[in-house]
């Protein structure tokens, strides 16, 4: 009996087997019921929930196919976006887990932004196809197919595109730092401006805003701050020694977020990026000048 015992406990039956197992499925109202990858479920706030994200939707306005390297930071960044928005459009509740080729909503659904003056451009209503599990590999994250259900086919809600206002440029823009300006702008090669200093010299938010991250999760931008400032226009910091805001805080132009450092830079220095929807462009070209 002993022996019996032992073994039954230590022999379980592999994740695969017991998922081939025949149960019936869970209902939608089942408490057991979890949110499958394929199928996004309802955005909290956001009345009619999101549309499913995948393979259906790779290239069209509003959303991203994920390459190796990335991840939400990135994405969000690339997109003008919170990658916290990100990861509630998609469900996502682990956001370090994101798969290669994996589809993502990058623009926030029509309901939710409309009265903001966004231009709408509906996605194609059709029954999603279920896609084929990912394949079982270590460290991976692979959840079983679920059958279709209603949330698989809700009518897709609209994605929005932002578009550009001209209130959004009004933002008096201030100079991040007081050093010189060591590097400028270089369309697809640098991003921003690098300004010089000291360590330890005040870097300063360079206009209104709110910050979506603080911290040093994206490679090459050392200690980074990012705050987004309307729905066009997002600001990087790079290379900080010290963070002094914290995420989701809310900032002034000219208010001193972080100290100036070298972290991921081989000397003393601010990166400093202005991004419009997404896309880097030269801030000497909205800073004042000196």
């Amino acid at each position: 009996l002993l022996s019996a015992c032992a073994s039954g406990g230590l022999n379980r039956a592999p994740v695969e087997e017991r998922a081939a197992s025949a149960k019936p499925p869970l209902s939608a109202s089942s408490p057991a019921a979890a949110p499958v990858p394929s199928v996004s479920m309802p955005a909290p706030g956001v009345p009619g929930g999101v549309v499913a994200t995948g393979a259906d939707n790779a290239g069209k306005p509003g959303y991203y196919t994920v390459k190796p390297g990335d991840t939400l930071i990135r994405i969000g960044l690339d997109n003008g976006q919170n990658w916290r928005d990100v990861a509630r459009w998609n469900s996502i509740d682990k956001p370090n887990l994101i798969e290669v080729g994996q589809v993502l909503r990058v623009a926030p659904p029509a309901m939710a932004t409309e009265a903001a003056g966004a231009v709408t451009r509906p996605v194609a209503a059709a029954t999603p196809a279920m896609t084929r599990p990912p394949e079982t590999r270590p460290g991976a994250a692979n959840v079983p197919a679920a059958p279709a259900s209603a949330a698989s086919t809700l009518t897709p809600t609209p994605v929005v595109v932002a578009a550009p206002r001209a209130a959004d440029d009004d933002l008096g823009w201030g100079w991040p730092a007081s050093g010189a300006v060591a590097a400028g702008f270089e369309e697809g090669k640098s991003k921003g401006l690098v300004i010089t200093g000291k360590a330890g010299d005040a870097v300063m938010a360079a206009a209104d805003g709110r910050v979506v991250y603080a911290g040093s999760g994206l490679r090459g931008y050392g200690n980074l701050i990012i705050i987004k400032h309307n729905e066009t226009y997002l600001t990087a910091y790079a290379h900080n020694q010290a963070l002094l805001v914290k995420d989701d805080q809310a900032v002034r132009r000219g208010q001193r977020i972080a100290d100036m450092g070298a972290s991921d830079a081989e000397r003393v220095q601010l990166h400093f990026e202005i991004r419009r929807l997404g896309k880097p462009i030269d801030p000497a070209k909205l800073l004042p000048q000196r």
